[in-house]
């Protein structure tokens, strides 16, 4: 694939990635909450499914090393396959990056743990294969502030966009009239707006 001009994430072009949020590395995670952490990557995940977008996830060294997925997010994720490999770099497995083709999207949201490695290291390689990638950095950890702002750096220097879970799955919403919104936010577990929707249409009512 060659670069592209920047377009728009829709739920035509759009996959969600979700790299190697294991329990082994959830344990060195310390640029934010753990219990934040698993509320947002799982938040990310149902609200994809919501959308309908296809969902690549991975572990690495998931027997000898890491660990499985934390079981909360292995819930929301139901009968995906967790792809395995022992690649640092999920770009550099070939099963990996052919499951990413066969969504037939361009557009990828990425979030891996640590979020230097596990999250940017695939979405650098994936943009010099012409693909679009944005990293929701609040689903996504790592192992100090220093890292997460080396990391930061780097993706900015390189021009891939930072957002967050929320963020992403809004924008690819595009429209709060739309019959799934409600559902949107409630996976993303943002209470208060469905709440406000319970109440908006209480007072139509």
């Amino acid at each position: 694939m060659h670069a592209r001009t920047r377009t728009r994430m829709t739920r035509d072009n759009t996959a969600v990635l979700l790299i190697d949020h294991q329990v082994g590395l959830f344990t060195g995670v310390r640029d934010l909450g753990i219990g934040e952490l698993k509320h947002n990557v799982v938040g990310l995940a149902k609200a994809a499914q919501v959308l309908r977008l296809p969902i690549v996830a991975a572990t690495t060294a998931r027997d000898s090393m890491w660990g499985h997925t934390i079981p909360e997010l292995q819930a929301a994720l139901g009968d995906v396959d967790i792809h395995d490999r022992s690649t640092v770099n999920a770009w550099d497995d070939e099963g990996f990056v052919a499951k990413v083709a066969l969504t037939g999207r361009d557009h990828l949201v990425l979030a891996g743990l640590s979020f230097e490695v596990c999250a940017s290291l695939p979405a650098i390689a994936a943009q010099a294969d012409g693909y679009q990638p944005v990293v929701a950095l609040d689903a996504c950890g790592t192992f100090s502030h220093h890292k997460r702002e080396a990391g930061l750096a780097r993706l900015t220097a390189l021009g891939i966009e930072v957002s967050d879970y929320a963020t992403v799955m809004i924008e690819i919403l595009a429209d709060n009239a739309d019959p799934l919104a409600n559902d949107v936010y409630a996976a993303l577990d943002m209470s208060f707006a469905t709440l406000m929707g319970q109440v908006a249409a209480g007072i139509a009512t």
